[in-house]
């Protein structure tokens, strides 16, 4: 894995080589069928777009983070084999070679780290933008899953970000109308924080603390003496992948599926500490003690108690209120502004109301084979593509946008019917 600047600089240059070859090649197969294709059709071809999602798996760090930050809101305005190929980047990441793996741990434990190990498992469970997960067993201790962050991403942050903002703006890989600007800031400011691993100890320890003792919940609680700002040692949970459940009976399968969601809705409305990366790898079953097992706090943002009260305030608005109520909390929490055009606040105020449609109802709301998804991309692409409204959400909607669309996601998988309108009353005024 390249881990210098100048080895990434280079790593990207030969992507942009890449593409370019890609254009040229699809160039001459149109021209040679009497066609004048745009240079844009030429760009955005499935061949590039692959080789674009490809090589940002493989440098992984900042370059791979901006490809899926741009992924969260991509779907009714980017090409859909971009919009692909980007979303692949949320699962897939290319492994850190084993000697690579060893000077990490060397630098974060010493030479000889290897002799507290009874086992050392080298090929990673997991792995993603900023680092990869290993299994082990310590000696004289307990199982632990260790976090092994990749060499130079830190460093590489910043650079990252602005050459892959330039790869995209000079290949018109995204659509005019589409302004990255907002989320350049966003992906470093991100980045370094996901990079620090002390800091995402502490969020799990923030976490932990308001669970308490809540018995439907683990975490994967962290070892201090062993964590650094590159390295996190975790007690390993040993469940079940959370699509398991979809083999519980009705009952039990409802009641861990309501526990998922009052836990989502607690972590917004009610602490402000959100792990805002509902991947289904995050969340698994343990059946010995019929307990959810929660992982990955590294993309946990806190959200303060003045935005907490105007989330609340459009849950509820959402809920039970009117359009107008719904336009005016939507204003506070920054949706849009008083300067935006009427006919956009209408639009999407709209947009929300067909979102909220499940906490509006009385009746258990049966997510899977629901024509809601269906209905909300028309919505935005008449939005985005027919009325040209291409504002993005500020970063921290488009967060809880990623949370919520993961949940509703997962409760369809699992194929629950759920009373939304209560939960949500009962877990905000909680």
């Amino acid at each position: 894995m390249p881990s210098s600047r100048l080895a990434r600089l280079a790593k990207m240059g030969r992507l942009a080589g890449g593409l370019a070859s890609g254009v040229v090649s699809e160039g001459a197969r149109q021209l040679a069928k009497g066609n004048r294709p745009r240079l844009d059709q030429l760009l955005l071809t499935p061949a590039n777009a692959r080789r674009l999602g490809d090589r940002l798996s493989e440098m992984r760090g900042a370059a791979m983070k901006l490809g899926q930050l741009i992924s969260m809101d991509s779907g009714n305005v980017l090409p859909p084999e971009l919009s692909e190929a980007l979303a692949r980047l949320r699962d897939k990441a290319h492994y850190m070679p084993l000697g690579q793996v060893a000077q990490v741990l060397e630098n974060a434990w010493g030479k000889d780290w290897d002799r507290d190990f009874a086992r050392f498992i080298f090929t990673p469970l997991a792995a993603a933008s900023i680092g990869q997960v290993h299994d082990a067993q310590l000696r004289d201790g307990p199982r632990v899953a260790i976090k092994v962050q990749y060499p130079g991403v830190r460093q590489s942050i910043d650079s990252d970000v602005d050459n892959m903002a330039t790869l995209l703006r000079l290949t018109h890989a995204l659509p005019p109308e589409f302004d990255l600007t907002p989320l350049l800031a966003e992906a470093k400011r991100q980045l370094h924080d996901e990079a620090d691993y002390l800091l995402e100890a502490g969020h799990i320890a923030r976490y932990a603390e308001h669970l308490g003792d809540d018995p439907r919940y683990e975490l994967p609680l962290t070892l201090p003496e062993r964590t650094t700002a590159e390295v996190l040692c975790m007690h390993f949970l040993d469940g079940q992948p959370i699509e398991t459940l979809a083999a519980l009976p009705r009952t039990q399968r409802t009641q861990l599926a309501t526990d998922l969601l009052e836990l989502a809705l607690r972590e917004v409305f009610v602490w402000g500490v959100v792990q805002t990366d509902p991947n289904f790898a995050n969340y698994r079953f343990n059946p010995a003690n019929g307990r959810l097992q929660l992982l990955d706090f590294g993309a946990t943002r806190v959200y303060t108690p003045p935005f907490r009260d105007a989330l609340r305030t459009l849950l509820l608005s959402a809920i039970d209120g009117s359009e107008d109520d719904l336009a005016r909390a939507a204003a506070q929490v920054g949706y849009f502004t008083e300067d935006d055009p009427l006919r956009y606040r209408q639009a999407f105020v709209k947009v929300l109301g067909i979102a909220a449609e499940p906490a509006r109802r009385d009746v258990p709301f049966v997510f899977a084979g629901s024509d809601l998804p269906r209905r909300m991309r028309d919505a935005l692409i008449q939005l985005r593509f027919h009325d040209r409204f291409s504002r993005i959400p500020p970063a921290d909607i488009l967060y809880l946008h990623r949370k919520i669309s993961g949940m509703y996601l997962l409760m369809a998988r699992l194929e629950v019917a759920l009373p939304l309108r209560k939960i949500a009353r009962e877990t905000v005024s909680a």
